[in-house]
């Protein structure tokens, strides 16, 4: 099938790519002739999408099931003030229909699952993983590889960014280099620890270059390279990837024929099944309230960071942050119930089964921490 034809509009709308002669007109008409999934639009999402069809990508895919909050535009460029409320995929849709009109923007509204995985990603020539967490990055990971699809990885922490591209068909994939997700609980999410709001710019937009790139047939891809990059210290690094041979999905020998239970395989775990047993010891804010005002007087402990606390503080509580709670459990009356509180409830799991295996006989966690106390319960408590 012969490549689509531009309108007069679009080569002026694509001039700068039209004059560039590894572009050029049958590039930008390859361009528009291309698909590419994004999955989660999110902080990397967000430039990936806006550069992808401001390039000219004929068909782009979105897949989220989320809503527009106040704490994402601090990184999400793709959404405004105006937009807090609303589905992620319908703003993202108007914006980017707004940028390109000529760009079909399909949206998928839900989770990706093994189950809807193979299918979806099938429908697309290029597969971009903006996700933050490790169970849809192995399900995307598998399903590329079954595929034969380039999957181009972004992820970033804090200060710290990484990108590549794992392609099964001519070099590793995303478990040649991590075979194992870590234990659950010690990579915090964002939203516990934290992220430069420019890094998802930059580490997005380098995704974006890639998928032009393979869209192109243009340069040298990350294929079997790892690009990390410090934003403290602006410096980046190119890590060589090979391909394991011992890899259950690529090598030699594969033992992964079909999509798994992700969330089984990223935490079933000693840390994991405590984590589950500590959710089942959880207070929802509501509910403590009322326990205090009936006269109930727990110890509340805090374990966020001191500069957290600074921010928002739940009059009373006791701050002990979670990396010094071990050596500081003889501060804590052992008689008394003990509620443990952190941003958004993570971190005080983990203290909890701390203090269970110290042997504190009544202790729970606040269920959404001092995020859903804000929210149900005191609004004069600074939200961040």
């Amino acid at each position: 099938m012969s490549d689509p034809v531009l309108s007069r509009e679009e080569l002026l709308r694509y001039g700068r790519h039209l004059v560039l002669p590894q572009i050029g007109l049958e590039g930008q008409q390859r361009l528009k002739g291309s698909s590419v999934l994004i999955v989660g639009a999110g902080g990397l999402g967000s430039p990936l999408a806006l550069y992808l069809a401001a390039a000219g990508v004929g068909r782009i895919g979105l897949i989220d099931f989320d809503r527009v909050d106040v704490s994402n535009l601090q990184r999400q460029v793709l959404y405004g003030t105006s937009d807090i409320g609303r589905p992620k995929l319908e703003a993202a849709a108007s914006r980017l229909s707004d940028l390109n009109p000529f760009v079909a923007i399909e949206t998928h509204d839900g989770p990706l699952t093994r189950d809807n995985a193979l299918a979806l990603l099938a429908r697309y020539d290029v597969i971009a993983d903006g996700t933050d967490n490790f169970p849809t990055r192995y399900l995307v990971n598998d399903a590329c590889a079954m595929l034969g699809k380039p999957n181009v990885h972004g992820s970033i922490f804090r200060f710290d960014g990484q990108v590549s591209v794992f392609d099964a068909r001519v070099g590793p994939c995303y478990r040649c280099l991590y075979p194992e997700p870590p234990p659950p609980g010690l990579v915090p999410s964002c939203a516990e620890g934290g992220v430069l709001g420019v890094l998802p710019g930059l580490i997005g937009t380098l995704q974006g270059i890639e998928c032009l790139k393979l869209m192109l047939g243009l340069g040298e891809t990350l294929v079997g390279r790892l690009l990390v990059f410090d934003a403290l210290d602006m410096r980046f690094r190119e890590l060589k990837l090979k391909k394991d041979p011992a890899c259950p999905l690529c090598g030699e020998h594969p033992t992964i024929h079909e999509l798994v239970d992700y969330e089984s395989f990223c935490g079933l775990s000693p840390g994991e099944q405590a984590m589950a047993h500590a959710a089942a010891s959880e207070i929802g804010a509501r509910d403590l309230s009322e326990r205090i005002t009936r006269g109930e007087r727990p110890i509340l402990l805090d374990v966020r960071e001191p500069h957290e606390h600074k921010i928002a503080r739940i009059e009373g509580a006791v701050l002990i942050p979670l990396r010094a709670l071990p050596g500081r459990l003889g501060e804590l009356d052992r008689a008394r119930e003990i509620v443990v509180l952190c941003h958004r409830g993570a971190r005080s799991l983990n203290a909890l089964e701390i203090l269970k295996l110290a042997g504190f006989p009544r202790v729970s966690s606040l269920k959404g921490g001092i995020e859903a106390w804000s929210k149900e319960v005191d609004a004069s408590v600074p939200r961040y």
